[in-house]
């Protein structure tokens, strides 16, 4: 890198550069930001060994960037069931369950008017695994943080992380349109439009989730079953209230959750984590106690 960088200072400007022919002054390159800062890349005055020094020192900045973690799954996606091929189709236009999409549809956006229903609704918006987890940690009973249930949360995290794929291939495969697209309609926040547009609508990877978490914390806390399942099925409704979702979409999605859970069960580490976590939820319970 310092070799690198000496042979770049030998070739700046003013070390007697032969003055560029004027055809080579009209071929200049367009300003580059790099790391916020602007550096001027000019044919007419930097030789290759100095874009030689430029490229590296970008791969170096480039290796300084914080990279996102990814969550280590139990299982592949090749792993889990290609739903593609069993689910049943999603409602066709002339079909009478795709009316009843459509009444969902617009009982949803009714909803949007209730502001407490609205913001549990934007809410259960965030993909962020952290934010999901925040949210069943209520009907669970106690705070899952990765600092104060780290068993509890790594199974929680790995579990949905694991069964959440299994949208993947049945999502391209039937490439259903999202209301908001078919309807021309609004959504309840404007700021998933860009992402959700062109995904398919069909099954809801929310729904998978919210019902993935209510299944594994019930197997730690069966107390909350009650409470877990119902915060699942309203997790599931706000979809169809954000208006990113059918209603069959949120139905199917709790049998492919199921689905996901039951393959769960074959993996022996999954099944070791969940040991560990139900030993720390009975320490915890005892101190609460």
């Amino acid at each position: 890198m310092q070799k690198l960088f000496e042979e770049g200072q030998r070739a700046l400007p003013g070390k007697k550069a032969k003055p560029a022919p004027a055809a080579d002054l009209k071929s200049e390159k367009p300003s580059r930001k790099i790391d916020g800062r602007q550096l001027i890349i000019d044919n007419a005055i930097l030789n290759p060994r100095f874009k030689a020094f430029i490229l590296v020192f970008v791969l170096f900045l480039a290796a300084l960037q914080p990279v996102r973690a990814q969550i280590q799954t139990y299982l592949s996606m090749d792993e889990l069931p290609d739903l593609s091929m069993c689910l049943p189709a999603p409602p066709d236009t002339l079909d009478s369950a795709f009316a009843l999409d459509i009444q969902r549809f617009y009982w949803g956006k009714q909803q949007r008017q209730n502001p407490e229903r609205a913001a549990v609704a934007v809410q259960d918006a965030d993909w962020q695994m952290d934010a999901m987890i925040r949210i069943f940690s209520v009907p669970f009973g106690h705070a899952i943080t990765r600092e104060e249930t780290p068993e509890i949360y790594t199974l929680l995290e790995r579990g949905v992380g694991t069964i959440q794929q299994i949208r993947v291939r049945p999502k391209a495969y039937f490439a259903r349109k999202r209301p908001f697209e078919r309807l021309g309609e609004s959504l309840l926040d404007e700021r998933e439009r860009a992402e959700l547009t062109g995904e398919g609508s069909y099954p809801s990877g929310h729904t998978i989730r919210g019902w993935s978490a209510a299944f594994i914390l019930t197997e730690i806390n069966p107390d909350a079953a009650g409470a877990l399942f119902t915060r699942a099925g309203i997790y599931g409704e706000s979809r169809v209230i954000a208006g990113a979702h059918w209603q069959s979409d949120v139905d199917v999605s709790a049998r492919i959750a199921a689905i996901g859970y039951a393959r769960l069960q074959c993996c022996d580490e999954y099944r070791r984590q969940v040991a560990r976590a139900k030993a720390e939820f009975r320490r915890i319970s005892r101190r609460a106690d």
